[in-house]
C-alpha cells in the first residue's frame, strides 16, 4: 500500500518518535532523509526497505548502531508489519528446506568468497570472524585470542587428541589448538576462498582443511567445535547437525557450540540480512537448540556474552573504514554503504540485547564427577 507522501511521512515520524528518534533531528541517532520516497519504502518493506534505502543513499545517520538499538528496544518494526502479510511470508519457510546441501553453498559464494583481502582489512590479525571475548581487554586481537583460549579450555584439550572444527573459517581456531594444545585438527568449510587461505595459515601443522559439508562427516573425534556455523544450518537441520556431532564423538567426548542466538524461536530471518549478507541464514533459540540436543547430549554449560559482540562489530567497523579508499576502489560505494550498514545494524542489535552470543558445552552421557567451566 502506498500512502500520500505527507501521510507516509507523518506515520513514520510518529513511529520513530516511539523510539525517541526524530527526522532531521540533532541527536546522532536521528535520521536525515535525503529522498522523500523513503517513507513509503519503509512502511512497505520494513527492515528490507530500511536497509535498501540506506544503501541507495535515501537517508543518513551519524550513529546507525544506536538508531537500530533504539528501534529494536521500542519494537517499532512489529508496529509496522501487517499480520496477514507476515503469515504469507512464513509459508515457504514451513514447507521448504532452505539449507539443503546444494543451497548451503550459496552463502559461501555470496559472502565468504567475495575477497579474502576484505576480511584481512576488517578482522583481527588471525582472522577470527566471530565474537571476541572482551574480559579484561580493550584490544580486538586480545579479545579474539581470549575467545580461542576460552574454547580450548572449555573443551579440555590434551595433546594427542583429534579435534573437528565445523565451519573452520580461515583456520584461526585450528591453528591455535594445534600450536598451543598439541592436538590434530580437521577443519571443514563450504568456502573455497577460506579453504585456500586456511591451508596457508596452517601449513606445517597437523591440520587438514577440507571443503566439506557437515553432513558428509564420517570419522571419530575426541572433541568437536563449531564457531558461528549453526546460523547457516536452518531449523529443519538443527537435530541432524546434533546427531552427526553425536555420532562423530568418541566416548567421553565434548562438543562446544558457539553461536549467535535469538530471544525467541523463529523459522525465518531478517529479510535484508538474508538478501544481502547471509543467504538462507537463521538464528537458533534456546528452545530450538534444546529440542535438537534432546536424547543426545547432556548440556554441561551455557555461557552468554552477547554484549561482547557489540564491541567486536564496532572494532570491525573501525578497521573496515580505515581502508575505505582501498575497499571502494575494488568494490563500489553501494557495497561500501551496504557493509557499513551490516556491521552497524548488527552492533545495534546486540546493544539492544535483541540477539545473544552463546557458548554451549555438550557431552556424551555427562562428564563423570561433573563439569567445571572456565570463564
Amino acid at each position: 500500500m502506498n500512502y500520500s507522501q505527507q501521510r507516509a511521512k507523518n506515520i513514520v515520524t510518529e513511529l520513530l518518535a516511539m523510539a525517541n528518534i526524530n527526522i532531521n533531528g540533532k541527536e546522532p541517532w536521528d535520521i536525515k532523509v535525503n529522498n522523500p520516497r523513503f517513507y513509503n519504502r519503509l512502511l512497505r518493506s520494513t527492515s528490507l526497505g530500511l536497509g535498501e534505502s540506506y544503501m541507495d543513499g535515501w537517508w543518513d545517520c551519524k550513529d546507525i548502531a544506536n538508531l537500530i538499538s533504539k528501534l529494536l528496544q521500542a519494537n517499532v518494526e512489529e508496529k509496522v508489519k501487517k499480520k496477514w502479510k507476515l503469515l504469507l511470508q512464513l509459508i515457504p519457510h514451513k514447507l521448504l528446506n532452505f539449507q539443503t546441501k546444494k543451497r548451503s553453498l550459496i552463502v559461501g559464494k555470496k559472502h565468504y568468497d567475495i575477497g579474502n583481502d576484505l576480511y584481512q582489512h576488517m578482522l583481527d590479525q588471525n582472522m577470527n570472524y566471530s565474537c571476541g571475548y572482551w574480559k579484561n581487554t580493550t584490544s580486538l586481537d586480545e579479545a579474539q585470542h581470549n575467545k580461542l583460549e576460552l574454547i580450548c579450555r572449555k573443551l579440555c584439550l590434551k595433546p594427542g587428541m583429534k579435534l573437528l572444527d565445523i565451519g573452520c573459517g580461515w583456520g584461526a581456531m585450528a591453528k591455535h589448538a594445534a600450536l598451543n594444545y598439541g592436538v590434530e585438527v580437521v577443519g571443514i568449510t563450504i568456502s573455497e576462498e577460506q579453504r585456500k587461505l586456511a591451508q596457508e595459515h596452517c601449513a606445517g601443522l597437523p591440520i587438514s582443511i577440507r571443503f566439506q559439508d557437515y553432513r558428509d562427516i564420517n570419522e571419530k573425534f575426541d572433541r568437536i567445535v563449531s564457531i558461528g556455523m549453526i546460523e547457516h544450518v536452518g531449523y529443519k537441520n538443527y537435530q541432524k547437525l546434533m546427531k552427526i556431532a553425536y555420532q562423530a564423538l568418541k566416548k567421553g567426548g565434548i562438543f562446544l557450540l558457539h553461536t549467535i542466538g535469538s530471544n525467541k524461536s523463529s523459522i525465518n530471518t531478517d529479510k535484508w540480512i538474508s538478501k544481502y549478507i547471509f543467504p538462507n541464514s537463521q538464528l537458533p533459540s534456546i528452545a530450538q537448540i534444546g529440542t535438537a540436543i534432546e536424547k543426545l547430549f547432556v548440556m554441561e554449560d551455557w555461557h552468554n556474552f552477547g554484549s561482547d559482540y557489540d564491541k567486536t562489530l564496532m572494532s570491525w567497523y573501525n578497521n573496515f573504514n580505515k581502508h575505505n579508499h582501498t575497499i571502494k576502489s575494488k568494490y563500489n560505494d553501494h557495497f561500501y554503504r551496504m557493509w557499513n550498514y551490516y556491521l552497524l545494524s548488527c552492533a545495534g542489535s546486540f546493544r539492544a540485547r535483541h540477539n545473544q552470543l552463546w557458548q554451549v558445552v555438550l557431552s556424551k552421557k555427562g562428564i563423570p564427577g561433573g563439569y567445571y567451566t572456565p570463564r
